[in-house]
Formats: structure tokens, sequence, C-alpha cells
């Protein structure tokens, strides 16, 4: 903290919760407003967590597709290597997941251990996502560190619906 302005900090602080708040609370005009005054959309928290992170992850797709209008990376992974693209396979949001390709996020781009988006919609039975991610180009053999797939992550889990809709696009 400054020492001779701690008002400056303060002021700082609240403005970027204020901001980080917005992207939570999916508050597209307000973001709008700020990035149009210079407010990067790369933009991050102590998590690592982008505006656009913030803001896909809770299903605000108005706030996702003016940050990323503004130039927000659909790829920026947050600090423990999660991409927008994963939080929103794992929420089920499809039309986020369909923005986020839409603007640059890699159909198979993996965490660090090696799940990628169509891994997590698998697991949690989006056969909706599932679907879209293998009409993107997702490669449904491929495995994460562990050498399990999705058809495998699907299994495990007992999500049904998933593991009839792989079985089927594996034997196409």
């Amino acid at each position: 903290m400054d020492e001779q302005n701690p008002a400056l900090d303060d002021a700082t602080l609240e403005f970027a919760e204020r901001v980080f708040d917005a992207a939570r609370k999916g508050d597209a005009l307000q973001l709008t407003q700020w990035l149009e005054n210079g407010l990067p959309a790369t933009l991050r928290n102590a998590k690592g967590d982008s505006l656009l992170m913030l803001a896909s992850y809770y299903g605000h797709a108005d706030a996702a597709r003016v940050l990323l209008q503004h130039g927000a990376d659909a790829q920026m992974p947050n600090g423990r290597g999660q991409t927008p693209l994963a939080g929103a396979a794992f929420k089920g949001d499809l039309e986020m997941t369909r923005l986020l390709l839409d603007h640059g996020a890699q159909v198979d781009g993996p965490s660090p251990d090696g799940r990628t988006p169509l891994m997590f919609a698998a697991m949690f039975n989006r056969t909706d996502i599932v679907a879209l991610l293998l009409e993107r180009g997702a490669h449904i053999r491929q495995a994460d560190h562990q050498g399990t797939t999705a058809l495998a992550c699907a299994t495990a889990m007992n999500a049904h619906d998933a593991v009839a809709l792989l079985q089927q696009r594996l034997q196409d």
C-alpha cells in the first residue's frame, strides 16, 4: 500500500472489486463503458480469473460478448490453468460454448491435467455440448495425462446419454 496516499490504493481496490463484480453479475453495459474508456479486456484478479472467465462461468453471454469484442482472450487460462471454454462445458452452457468457440477458444484446449472441454462435457452428461464440440473438431480419442478419454470420463460418472452419444460417434 502506498504510505503517502492510502486513499488512492483503497479507491483502486474498490474499483477493481466493482469491475470483477460487474463481470460476475453480467453487467454488460457497465463493462462496455469501462472498456471504451481504456479498461483492459484481459484484466485478471489475484486468482488469475479474467473478466471473461467470470462472465462465462456465471453464464453472462452479453457480458462475455462485450469483453470478446474489446479484445478479451477466449483461450486465457486462470491461475489453475482452466479456460473459459472448459468452464462453459462444465456448467453446460451451450450458448457460451458456441460464443467462445466463435471467438478463438481452442476446442481441445486442455487443462493442466490434460482434460479437454469434451471430457468435462461428457462427464457431466452435457450431450448438446459434446455434440457441438465434436462438430467443431474435438478429438474424441484424446486422452488426459492418465490416459482417460471423454468416453471413459462419461462412463466413470454414469453419464449414460454422453456414453451413448460418444459410442455412436466412435462407430460412425
